[in-house]
């Protein structure tokens, strides 16, 4: 027994000191937890909304403070015209148009209402057709649309609700944002698959740089008489050419498989990649020249590769995320590659214009040459 118990401390005390089991086994599923229970905690979530305001009355000002008390719509009074200009943009996730006539259905509901109470209740007039609110979404974000519409529908039947008791008033007439393309659950994943690809093709480099210093392969090419310039070109070239291969392989199967329609063109998006992967490989570099041993590059990399995969908008949309981690988001690399991808391929609502984006890559770009070109270490 004694022996049992000594040779289980011995072996506790081994797995204390292997820091890449300890991330493995404790801190790896702990970031899961948070990241997969704030994600869906549910609360968070905040929405811009475009409010048309076509009534002005007492009874739309009294629906505007309704849809405020949810306290996830962001109301912003504005025209119409601008609203869905903003909207086609990306700088609104939706667009409500209260129409002229809503005050007075209201009046109406009132008096029928009171009507029902009294002796002469069947004399009360018919009802006269309902004005609907109209109710704008951007196909191209569906996770947001659908939040947004169902969200929308709830206050709406509060309000029927709470309008004595009649038929009801409300109904939201829900419009796709014209020149939009519908965008499904494959042409939405395709590109954001093809990012995340080129993400891991880059970041992982790390890995074979470390593992190579640590042998001292590194150290014996440095030697040679090529010019080290010739090896670090060699092996970026090597990651163009893998990144071309996936780019056709994952587009082959979203075209043929999937049906997804490329609306944009190609040579942008050849383009985007070409940039996506050589951003991810100088990024690489850099995790390659901080980290000492192969276990390290790889507990570092596998962090980097989780944060942005589930705070880039790969898999979940970023208008759902709650605010601390939307500012994450906009740090990330990942997002202005998926983001860009999107917006070409399949005409995506942008994050940001895709100038900015490729503008925030190509910044990344030579922020990491010039930290890798300084710390990086050949032995």
């Amino acid at each position: 027994m004694d022996a049992l118990l000594a040779l289980t401390v011995a072996n506790l005390k081994s797995f204390v000191r292997d820091r890449a089991a300890l991330f493995w086994t404790i801190a790896f599923p702990v970031i899961f937890v948070v990241l997969f229970g704030t994600l869906f905690g549910g609360g968070t979530a905040r929405f811009r909304v475009g409010w048309v305001d076509q009534d002005h009355t007492p009874a739309s000002a009294a629906l505007e403070q309704a849809f405020a008390r949810t306290g996830v719509l962001s109301l912003k009074p504005m025209s119409e015209a601008a609203a869905l200009a903003q909207s086609r943009q990306g700088q609104l996730d939706a667009v409500i148009v209260v129409p002229a006539g809503y005050g007075a259905a209201v009046a109406r509901a009132h008096d029928e209402g009171a009507s029902t109470t009294g002796p002469t209740s069947s004399s009360a007039s018919p009802l006269l057709p309902s004005p609907s609110l109209t109710l704008y979404t951007d196909p191209t974000r569906t996770g947001t649309a659908q939040a947004i519409e169902q969200l929308v529908t709830d206050v709406t039947t509060g309000v029927d609700q709470a309008l004595s008791g009649r038929p009801p008033i409300l109904s939201v007439q829900v419009r796709p944002l014209s020149g939009k393309p519908i965008v499904t659950g494959p042409s939405y994943y395709v590109p954001s698959i093809l990012a995340m690809a080129i993400m891991q093709l880059g970041i992982f480099a790390a890995v074979p740089l470390v593992q190579q210093r640590e042998k001292l392969i590194l150290k014996r090419l440095g030697a040679t008489p090529l010019p080290r310039w010739t090896l670090v070109g060699s092996n970026v070239l090597l990651r163009l050419v893998i990144a071309a291969g996936q780019t056709v392989i994952i587009l082959a199967i979203g075209l043929v498989g999937f049906h997804v329609q490329v609306t944009g063109s190609w040579l942008l998006i050849a383009g985007i990649v070409a940039l996506g992967a050589l951003m991810f490989t100088a990024l690489g570099y850099v995790i390659a020249s901080f980290v000492r041993t192969e276990e390290a590059a790889n507990g570092v990399t596998q962090v980097a590769q989780v944060l942005m995969m589930f705070l880039s908008g790969i898999f979940f949309p970023i208008e759902l995320m709650p605010e601390w981690m939307k500012s994450i988001a906009r740090l990330l690399p990942l997002t202005y590659l998926a983001d860009g991808l999107r917006q070409v391929m399949v005409g995506s609502s942008p994050f940001v214009p895709l100038g900015v984006g490729m503008g925030i890559l190509g910044a990344w770009l030579v922020a990491c040459l010039a930290i890798s070109a300084r710390f990086f270490r050949w032995e």
